[in-house]
């Protein structure tokens, strides 16, 4: 691993296993793939091409048939709190426990005191916007509130790595373009290395210092990788976002016909 790399995916196949499954067809083949300490990289391409299971496999979710993953210089094999997950939609969330309590959970899980959790949770919230909801279960919160409270709950443990699969997909479009925006601000203040998953080109380029493109599965891997070099705030009505979607939607296609091909085969 070179001095700029942080996160690095060697040589990754993966296959589930199961009935219904052709054995050992691989979901992921020969997958490498560097992320650079303090970066928000965006792994974007068709449903079911695996960035949702590389995102597992870094997070220890999953383990792989060959290859592996490193965070610094330590080999990744099982979960950690080094590597936090923000999944798509609110199930990861305790519906009996208060917003402060799921964002108190992992720092209590921890042995730290009721004192200093509570301090670092409303701190959490306050970052998130949501200083005053605190004592509302997630029953009463919206869904962009719900996927703050997530974030939260991640960014109070400190972690190194922060993995996002596909977070504001379920929201309505003015509360998505809200999210990405306090997301990057966020990010900015926290210096988090962000592994992002979506299939929204836009989201990709507004977001993303850099973008894993992958090819249609199975046996999806990395097509390209685009460097996103435009200053932030980045504004969804830039023409130099307009120029860089025409050519990754043109690559994007490409693979959503090899995947509707493949699955008329």
């Amino acid at each position: 691993m070179t001095a700029n790399q942080f996160i690095s995916f060697e040589n990754i196949t993966f296959s589930f296993s199961g009935n219904r499954l052709p054995a050992q067809r691989p979901v992921l083949e020969d997958v490498s793939l560097q992320i650079r300490q303090g970066e928000f990289f965006c792994l974007l391409g068709p449903s079911g091409c695996g960035k949702s299971t590389l995102l597992n496999v870094l997070a220890g979710f999953e383990t792989p048939l060959s290859g592996g993953v490193a965070v610094g210089n330590r080999k990744i094999t099982a979960p950690g709190i080094d590597r936090m997950m923000v999944f798509q939609g609110d199930d990861s969330l305790f519906p009996w426990l208060t917003a402060l309590e799921n964002i108190e959970f992992g720092l209590r899980m921890n042995g730290k005191s009721r004192e200093e959790r509570r301090r670092v949770a409303m701190d959490a919230l306050r970052l998130v916007g949501l200083g005053g909801q605190g004592d509302k279960f997630p029953g009463q919160l919206s869904g962009g509130m719900k996927q703050r409270i997530q974030i939260a709950r991640a960014i109070v443990l400190r972690s190194e790595v922060l993995l996002m699969d596909e977070p504001f997909a379920a929201l309505d479009a003015q509360m998505r373009t809200l999210l990405q925006d306090e997301l990057v601000q966020l990010w900015e203040r926290t210096g988090s290395t962000i592994l992002f998953v979506t299939h929204d080109i836009v989201e990709a380029l507004i977001l993303g210092d850099r973008i894993g493109l992958m090819t249609a599965g199975p046996r999806a891997t990395i097509r390209e990788i685009v460097d996103v070099d435009l200053s932030r705030p980045r504004r969804r009505g830039d023409p130099a976002i307009g120029a860089m979607y025409e050519r990754l939607n043109k690559i994007v296609s490409d693979e959503v016909h090899r995947t509707l091909e493949r699955a008329e085969q």
